[in-house]
């Protein structure tokens, strides 16, 4: 073996002879026992790292299952009809924010589904009381304990009559909401259509000793619309000022240019509305005075109608009113 290695000499000295060998020789007991222990070390150490990691895999799945849980509950009950539902927001990242949204659209479900019900129902008496008058005088006749006179028949007439328009202005309302309701668009001057709006009512508000006047520039521009649609909301205007305006007041049809469109106004100087319901004002069947049932042939939809076309248009309506001085109705049109 010796012979066949390679001298290792140092100064013409030979210290070492190298051979090379197929194997390793066996380690020695230290090495031995060295290498059980490193073995050992990290078998234990491998171990508790699992049990650590297994340890925050479950309080992290128990942290990130807890909302969804809650959420998946709360999702179910919505969907068995208890529709006010509220989950704890417990983080700010994607979770939270998920059940903020969720709060949020439980909470707008279940106030759509109370103006539901209470539009239902508002729907039902409204319609039941011109029904009422009109079958009480048919039961009456057929009983023979009434006659039929013009009178009588004026009065089922005009019950008739506010059913019809009662139909139309739920149908208004359908069209708007499904995003379907037909607008004659064509250029309009604002000037004219006040007037035109002026005129039907100054009769009515000269008998009632209401000075009813139109303020407007004629050098403002026109606006694409369709002049019937705002006439009809300009009419519901003035005839709800008409309402709550007393003697010796006023209202004024008001025009005027501003930055990027045209802004018209219905100002009144009646008994205004309370603060309390100014938010609700445009809400179908709302009535600022509780105390009042709807008469001459109000359905109480007008408003919702109102804003209903305005936004047909891309436009805006608002109202600012201060209680024994006045309302104001703002309209805003892109021109």
């Amino acid at each position: 073996m010796l012979d066949e290695g390679a001298p290792l000499t140092i100064d013409g000295q030979l210290v070492g002879v190298i051979i090379e060998t197929d194997a390793p020789p066996p380690p020695g007991p230290l090495e031995v026992q060295y290498l059980s222990r490193t073995n050992q070390a990290l078998m234990i150490a491998a171990a508790g790292a699992v049990l650590v990691a297994l340890i925050i895999g479950v309080v992290l799945a128990r942290t990130l299952t807890r909302p969804l849980r809650e959420l998946t509950r709360a999702t179910q009950a919505v969907a068995q009809g208890q529709l006010e539902q509220t989950v704890p927001v417990r983080s700010e990242d994607e979770l939270g924010q998920l059940a903020v949204s969720f709060n949020q659209m439980s909470a707008d479900l279940a106030r759509a589904n109370h103006l539901r019900r209470q539009m239902t129902a508002d729907i039902a008496h409204d319609l039941r009381t011109p029904l009422t008058v009109i079958t009480g005088y048919l039961e009456a006749w057929r009983d023979g304990d009434l006659k039929p006179t013009p009178a009588r028949f004026e009065a089922m007439h005009a019950e008739a009559q506010h059913l019809n328009r009662l139909i139309d202005d739920l149908r208004t309302l359908s069209l708007a909401d499904a995003g379907e309701l037909t607008l004659n668009r064509q250029p309009v001057k604002v000037p004219n259509l006040l007037r035109r709006v002026a005129a039907a009512y100054q009769h009515q508000a000269e008998q009632q000793s209401i000075a009813l006047t139109v303020q407007a520039d004629d050098d403002l521009p026109t606006i694409n619309a369709d002049p019937e649609r705002l006439a009809q909301v300009l009419k519901n205007l003035v005839s709800n000022a008409l309402r709550y305006t007393p003697e010796q007041g006023q209202i004024r049809l008001l025009a005027r240019r501003q930055a990027g469109g045209v802004q018209l106004q219905v100002a009144d100087t009646g008994r205004g509305i309370p603060p309390v319901d100014l938010p609700s004002i445009f809400n179908r069947f709302y009535r600022a005075d509780k105390s009042r049932e709807q008469s001459g042939g109000q359905s109480g939809l007008g408003l919702a109608i109102a804003k209903a076309i305005v936004e047909a248009h891309g436009g805006q309506i608002s109202v600012s009113s201060v209680v024994g001085q006045g309302t104001i109705f703002t309209l805003v049109f892109d021109i």
